[in-house]
């Protein structure tokens, strides 16, 4: 059969050090052909390997080798993914014995980054994660498969640019890329700090890929944020307004998903994007309730934001929100919205159905006014400074105005209640009923 570099073979090595790892080998090698399906390649075949003794030459036996190379002929495969990381000598060596394009779990994930890349920071973030993982493999030499799709030239052929370039050019190009994501930071900054002035909250959406972030976001936002069951449907950040049905706005942001064996650089070089959770005021960690391996993809989410110096077991911010609670068993789907019931607990939602976003609604506004009471205050109009006083030092969710007086509904400390009262005397403050006596299960959230 003739060779075809989209059609791929997937191999998932299982190696000593891997038994002790939560996931199954199968589980692993189903996230691989997930990555690989991600860029519209065809995987022919898929399997995983038991490596005893990791070659140092080309980590796969020979003897494997060699019948795979057979098979390989006879299928028309042009690329093999090996879900693993690879040496540039072990990558060169494998190509010659397979006589077919390899790349590894590094250059795979790349691949899918550079596919997805909408916005100009998204596609220097990219850039820069590239060319890092390449200025290492320039010792690499392929004539076997021509280029027949574009990237970053891990599954293309000879005469690309980027295999040309030496490491002087390369190291100067990821000087200008770090200086231009600098200014991405420092433009960030100042948007941030615009925002900080409004002021709005920020949720940010975290979560390992495919955990239904981005349906999520559109569920809660009502935008149209690209989300497929695919792994990194998003990787360009996404922000939209909302007002939950209490009043209270908020901006909601979706972000990039994280997977395991997330190379460091590629952390950093996605950064940038990754400091909006850091500046989050509440991080919901949304997590696919329905896959067999959920505990270690918490555990994958929660490492990559220790990273960032978000600890989950002591940062009161984070929120766990358990989703696809539809695709449960309805014993275990009961289990969990019993569960999710608890105060301040996690949340069971299904983004696809809408059920548990009430809940998840309602447990935004617990953590917004956290320590703080919400009032009612009466002002007359003619009374600005007691205006002014509210809303420097309070949250103003609601406000209506009659011919004299303006009607807030505010969240402040209980000291700054107090404070109120004796400084301005002629206006009248009121108690509220607890939150979840204020929010209407029918009131629809708005979005601007």
């Amino acid at each position: 059969m003739e060779q075809s570099a989209r059609r791929a073979l997937v191999i998932h090595p299982i190696l000593r050090e891997d038994l002790d790892d939560k996931r199954s080998p199968e589980s692993r090698l189903e996230e691989a052909v997930g990555l690989t399906a991600a860029i519209e390649l065809d995987v022919v075949a898929a399997e995983c390997v038991r490596v005893t003794r990791p070659k140092p030459a080309t980590l796969l036996g020979g003897g494997y080798l060699e019948e795979a190379a057979q098979r390989i002929a006879e299928q028309g495969i042009g690329l093999v993914v090996v879900d693993h990381a690879l040496s540039p000598v072990q990558q060169r060596n494998l190509e010659r014995d397979l006589k077919a394009k390899v790349i590894d779990r590094t250059g795979l994930i790349l691949e899918i980054f550079g596919a997805r890349a909408r916005t100009r920071e998204g596609q220097l973030q990219v850039e820069l994660a590239a060319l890092t993982y390449q200025r290492s493999r320039l010792v690499r030499s392929w004539t076997h498969l021509e280029r027949q799709r574009g990237g970053f030239g891990f599954l293309g052929g000879p005469g690309e640019s980027q295999l040309e370039m030496d490491r002087r050019l390369i190291g100067d190009r990821i000087i200008k890329l770090k200086a231009e994501l600098e200014e991405v930071r420092r433009t960030r900054g100042l948007h941030r700090k615009a925002r900080e002035r409004v002021p709005y909250p920020v949720v940010a959406l975290v979560g390992y890929t495919n955990a239904g972030k981005s349906t999520l976001f559109n569920r809660m936002a009502r935008a149209d944020v690209f989300a497929k069951d695919l792994l990194f449907a998003t990787l360009d950040p996404t922000m939209r307004s909302i007002v939950l049905p209490s009043g209270r706005k908020i901006i909601l942001s979706d972000t990039v998903g994280f997977i395991s064996d997330l190379p460091h650089h590629l952390v950093e070089a996605f950064r940038a994007t990754l400091e909006e959770v850091l500046a989050a005021d509440i991080i919901l960690h949304v997590r696919d309730a329905a896959h067999p391996d959920s505990e270690a993809q918490r555990a994958d989410v929660e490492s990559v934001l220790g990273e960032l110096g978000i600890d989950v077991e002591t940062d009161p911010r984070v929120v766990e929100v358990l989703n696809k609670i539809d695709k449960l068993p309805p014993l275990d789907r009961d289990a969990l919205v019993r569960q999710s019931r608890r105060p301040d607990g996690l949340v069971a939602v299904s983004a696809l159905t809408g059920e548990g976003l009430e809940s998840l609604f309602n447990v935004l506004d617990r953590r917004m006014v956290a320590g703080r009471d919400v009032v009612k205050v009466r002002v007359p109009v003619s009374d600005g400074a007691a205006m002014a006083w509210l809303y420097a030092k309070g949250e103003v969710t609601e406000r209506e105005d009659d011919d004299d007086n303006a009607h807030l509904t505010v969240a402040l400390e209980p000291a700054d209640v107090a404070r109120f009262r004796d400084r301005f005397p002629a206006c009248s403050v009121t108690e509220t009923p607890p939150l979840t006596e204020r929010v209407a299960p029918d009131r629809q959230v708005q979005v601007s």
